[in-house]
């Protein structure tokens, strides 16, 4: 069971906040939750900005843009995509990842307002994310970023969202994408996996993974027809993606699916680094700064500056 095995670091945090299973009679509530605010520095500046719509009738996509407060010349680009199951979660999640990452290495984040599930299913919450990548390419001069420097950042579904994202970007050959920072991502909408069928999964059980599916996939959902875009498991063609990282707990129901896209990604020829972290939930990163935290992110900073000082 995933709770003999829980690192005791993290136990005593996970056990402490009772993270109800995720469906339609919680929504409003956990939408409306808010987690402790981090104290924000003062060495990154943030700004609200509205992607503007292609089309008639297209809606603006709000973005929280992060940058050095006295950056000098054009910085790397990362953008960014909440979790939250497709469903909850907001463009302020990763204030506290860009005050860390906008000042060492150095960097500019987009943080994308995507419109979320059910109200939204796919592909709408993907296109706001095309979207916002492809104005971030276009304004980089303006928002102070390299062209050439532009990476994905998305952890649970937004882990999802990225991956579909640079599958999309690389058909679709508008945007050059550097790289893909995969936090344990939610990537395969069937949930067959040894790890998908435990039970009392911490933080993210199997109910709330199936809704959030089901959310996502509204009327695709269940079908043998879902595409690579929206759960990226199910791509077929992995070759010619940008380098990739994934990061998962050993105890996350995304275990094996995340490892089975980070062997695909290596058999593809897509340099990958794929980081198991033992007695680790979903969400660990959240439950305190146990020791497990403060590796990972060091492995986390340490692949990033890889992937800047390549560029």
């Amino acid at each position: 069971m995933p709770g003999d095995q829980l690192d005791p670091e993290i136990a005593e945090a996970v056990r402490a906040i009772p993270i109800p299973d995720l469906d339609r009679t919680v929504l409003r509530d956990m939408r409306e939750f808010s987690f402790p605010v981090p104290e924000l520095s003062d060495l990154v500046t943030r700004v609200e900005m509205e992607v503007p719509g292609e089309n008639p009738g297209d809606l603006p996509i709000p973005v929280r843009i992060h940058a050095p407060a006295d950056r000098t010349g054009r910085l790397p680009g990362v953008v960014a995509i909440h979790g939250g199951g497709f469903v909850i979660g907001d463009r302020t999640m990763y204030d506290g990842l860009f005050d860390r990452w906008c000042v060492d290495p150095g960097m500019v984040g987009v943080s994308v307002g995507y419109r979320r599930a059910p109200e939204n299913p796919y592909p709408d919450p993907l296109e706001d994310c095309y979207r916002a990548l492809k104005w971030t390419a276009s304004n980089a001069e303006a928002l102070g970023i390299d062209q050439s420097t532009i990476g994905l950042y998305g952890a649970s579904a937004g882990g999802g969202l990225a991956a579909g994202l640079a599958l999309l970007a690389r058909d679709r050959g508008e945007v050059q994408v550097a790289f893909q920072f995969l936090q344990y991502p939610m990537l395969d909408d069937r949930q067959t996996t040894p790890s998908s069928q435990l039970d009392d999964l911490y933080i993210w059980s199997r109910r709330s993974n199936a809704f959030g599916w089901t959310a996502y996939l509204g009327d695709l959902y269940g079908n043998d027809d879902v595409p690579g875009y929206a759960a990226a498991a199910r791509a077929e063609h992995l070759s010619g993606l940008p380098p990739a990282y994934l990061c998962v707990g050993a105890l996350d129901g995304f275990r094996d699916e995340d490892i089975g896209y980070a062997q695909r990604l290596l058999q593809a020829g897509v340099p990958t680094e794929l980081h198991v972290l033992p007695g680790a939930p979903h969400g660990f990163e959240m439950m305190g700064n146990s020791a497990i935290a403060r590796q990972s992110t060091l492995n986390a900073d340490a692949w990033i500056r890889r992937q800047l000082r390549s560029h």
